[in-house]
């Protein structure tokens, strides 16, 4: 059921990008049938490229796999897209963050709250290149720069990986 409920709301994801005038396809790969790391959707237009690795939640936190995440930062690197986490909690919309923004958990292991996506995720439009959502505070570029740091040194990335994550 679960699996059900993430396959529909990748397939949202895919419509929403669509509509925002992105090219995009969800990897049926995906989620295990292959021996493959690939992100759960892939969409460009034109001007940005993204690997996206969905997940969606009723309102508990998420969870990624530091494994997980390591792979979509790989696949994107080689691809020439910009990793993005797309995460979507009920009732709210789609939010997107580099991996490097993300809270790494003392196992390596990367989460995201509803409350964090909300106040800091960017939005279709904003991933699109249309806008940019202006927050009271908004330091996102040292943000993103201080979660690259603690996974490496989690060791949940390389310190090459590291450098790519920060360079897109």
């Amino acid at each position: 059921m679960a699996n059900q409920k993430g396959d529909r709301r990748e397939r949202e994801l895919v419509n929403a990008l669509d509509e925002a005038g992105f090219a995009v396809i969800r990897a049926p790969a995906s989620g295990g049938a292959t021996k493959r790391a690939l992100p759960d959707v892939l969409a460009g237009n034109g001007d940005h490229f993204y690997a996206i690795e969905a997940k969606s939640s009723s309102g508990a936190p998420i969870y990624l796999d530091g494994d997980e995440v390591e792979s979509l930062v790989y696949f994107a690197q080689n691809f020439g897209a910009k990793p993005r986490i797309g995460v979507r909690f009920d009732r709210a919309a789609w939010y997107f963050f580099h991996p490097g923004a993300l809270y790494v958990t003392d196992g390596g292991n990367y989460r995201v709250k509803k409350e964090k996506a909300v106040r800091e995720g960017s939005d279709i439009p904003e991933l699109a290149g249309h806008s940019t959502q202006t927050r009271l505070g908004d330091d996102t570029d040292e943000s993103a720069v201080t979660g690259v740091l603690e996974a490496v040194a989690a060791g949940s990335l390389s310190v090459e990986e590291a450098a790519a994550v920060l360079e897109s």
